[in-house]
Parts: structure tokens; sequence; C-alpha cells
């Protein structure tokens, strides 16, 4: 099951040639990628352009020399969470690199996090379902060759189990999700604040010149 999608995504700009589908936008909040959950559902900064997270380098997507957006791509085959190229400004200060920072070490974390519990919860979710038929004297597939299914209230044994048995490594995660997304928001707040500044000091050196 794929992780709830935390950011509320805002389109920018056209989107990009339909073999990428990635899309140049912004998230509207302060959620780097998902918002916590139970069941599971990189770079030359001087120059300016957009810095590629570590996992999503294979798609070998490069946004075009001219963007200032964020770009988004489509959701990571074992996560279900999009990746996101972060722009960088090209003259990023300080403050605004260490946001940028965490929120791709955020996504990094996020997508190691629900791709390892998405695909445990699919391991285990077979499994249950073998035994289960094994149990009852049927195959994986009936005479037609079609899937054989549990019905709700047997799946929902699983369900119950599997958040139990997670439950400790879920309280960590939510622990944690909040934690950087508190960072992240406070992060925001100053970077907005260094740049209303830098914008008031600009207008007063010109009404004095």
């Amino acid at each position: 099951m794929a992780a709830a999608a935390g950011s509320r995504l805002v389109l920018g700009c056209a989107t990009a040639p339909a073999a990428s589908r990635w899309s140049c936008g912004r998230f509207s909040s302060s959620s780097p990628v998902s918002s916590p959950g139970g069941l599971p559902r990189a770079e030359r900064p001087e120059m300016g352009g957009v810095s590629p997270p570590p996992e999503s380098r294979a798609s070998n997507f490069c946004p075009p020399s001219h963007s200032c957006h964020d770009w988004i791509g489509p959701p990571h085959r074992c996560s279900n969470l999009r990746p996101v190229i972060f722009y960088i400004p090209k003259h990023e200060s300080p403050l605004e690199r260490r946001l940028r920072e965490l929120r791709q070490e955020t996504q990094v974390w996020n997508q190691q996090f629900w791709a390892n519990q998405n695909i445990s919860f699919q391991k285990e979710k077979e499994d249950f379902v073998c035994s289960k038929l094994k149990a009852k004297g049927l195959q994986l597939r009936d005479e037609k060759g079609q899937k054989v299914t549990l019905n709700a209230e047997e799946m929902a044994e699983f369900y119950k189990v599997f958040l139990s048995k997670n439950f400790k490594k879920h309280t960590a995660y939510n622990r944690d999700w909040y934690k950087r997304n508190f960072t992240i928001t406070f992060l925001m707040g100053q970077v907005a604040f260094e740049k209303a500044c830098k914008r008031f000091g600009l207008k007063k050196s010109k009404a004095e010149n």
C-alpha cells in the first residue's frame, strides 16, 4: 500500500516530455514528501540549477537550464512517493542551502523507509495468503487460472498483525517525521525573513540614493 502524500502540489509550469513524466511545480506546504501513517501505501550551486536526490538520479532526467522551480517526478516503484529535484538559486545563501540539503536528506530518508516498508508488507501479505489457502487445501489459482483471494475478514487479521508488529517502527517514524517537518518549517520561515530583509534593504538603499 502506498504512503499517503502529505505535501499538496501546485503546478507552476508546463509538464516535461511524456517520456520523463516529470513536471515542474512547488510544494505549498512544508511537508517534505509524505505524511505519517500506519500501513504502507545532487551539482554546482554557484552556477545555479537543480540538484537531484540520490534515488532519482537513475532516471537520468535533467531539468532545463532555464528552470527556476523544483521538479516533481513519477511515483517511485517501491515507495510510491514522488521524487523531487530541488532548484538551486544562482546566489544561494548558506541558510537556503541548509534548508535545501535538509529537504533532500529527508526525501532520501522517507523514500528508503516507505520502500522497505512496502516491500515487507507485500512479502508478508503473500506469505499470509499462501498459508491460509494451504490450510484450506486450496491452490493459489483455481481451475480457470484465476488467482484465489481471501475475504475481507481474513485479510483484516493480517492487517491487524502487521500493524501490531510494526507499531514501534511506525511510532519512531512518526516522531522523526514531525521533528524533521518542524525544522524544515522553521528554516523556511528564516529563509522568508532573510529574503524580506534583503528586499527591504535594497529598497532602502535605493531611496537613500
